[in-house]
């Protein structure tokens, strides 16, 4: 990985605060409602068969805990130490700790067990913006699901990017200019991102031997409310959720959402 770990264990406080706030449990919700679409059933029932889970790049295991709560079984690979021990601290507290197991590995050069491992699932969410050969790093993510299983990839919309600025930051000359910019910097993790779109993402991922592509938007209202005060009230943010969940698969809302989410099935049959 390009990026040194220590940059996301000193941000953990930070982080931890982030996912907290109303865009953070936003993005987590809406992600999982968006997996659950394509799962057989979203708990395991009664005496079945668990599903293996792979998420890479996984943190403290914000999407994780969410599917090991529902009975699969999760393997999280980070590189950074404090989110691996934060991720194992949070399955301990939710009672999930005999189903997640949290390996540290550069995900872009995964163990040999876990290459091979035939997963159900695997979720590559906010990665991408790290990595500087996309085709290789989402090859390399592809080659633990078997044939069949369902891919989900998430990451930071470039379309968002204009309309952030213009809105958040009133400065149309920075929105102007962000329009032919492909990078953006995160003060939390003080890194330089680079920003990609759906639209390049889902003829890749088809190139690689992926079928039945889905493309859904995440915080596609959130963002865009300047009143982040407001966004702590209950019951504004229960509407403001339902709202999201409403419109992340829904014509034109996934092209201008801060993220975007693509799912597919491995194999072209």
């Amino acid at each position: 990985m390009p990026e040194d770990p220590e940059k996301f264990d000193t941000a953990m406080a930070a982080w931890q605060e982030w996912q907290e706030a109303p865009w953070g449990r936003i993005r987590y919700t809406v992600a999982e409602a968006n997996l659950l679409r394509h799962l057989d059933g979203p708990d395991v029932p009664e005496g079945g068969r668990p599903l293996r889970v792979l998420d890479l790049a996984g943190g403290d295991g914000g999407d994780a805990l969410r599917l090991a709560a529902r009975g699969h079984r999760v393997t999280l690979v980070d590189y950074a130490p404090a989110m691996l021990a934060a991720a194992a601290e949070r399955a301990a507290a939710a009672g999930v700790s005999a189903r997640m197991t949290c390996v540290r590995a550069d995900v872009t050069a995964l163990p040999a067990d876990l290459a091979a491992g035939e997963f159900d699932v695997v979720l590559c969410h906010n990665l991408l913006q790290y990595v500087d050969d996309v085709p290789a790093t989402l090859a390399g993510a592809l080659a633990p699901l078997k044939d069949g299983g369902l891919f989900s990839l998430m990451a930071v919309n470039r379309h968002s990017a204009p309309l952030n600025i213009a809105v958040r930051e009133m400065d149309p000359a920075a929105a102007l200019a962000a329009l032919d910019s492909d990078t953006f910097r995160t003060a939390m993790f003080d890194s330089e991102l680079t920003l990609h779109t759906a639209e390049e993402l889902a003829p890749v991922l088809r190139d690689l031997g992926c079928r039945d592509v889905r493309h859904y938007g995440i915080r596609g209202f959130c963002d865009y409310i300047t009143d982040d005060a407001r966004k702590y009230d209950k019951d504004y943010y229960d509407a403001l959720e339902r709202l999201e969940l409403a419109t992340t698969a829904r014509h034109p809302y996934p092209h201008t959402a801060r993220l975007f989410q693509l799912t597919a099935r491995k194999g072209t049959v």
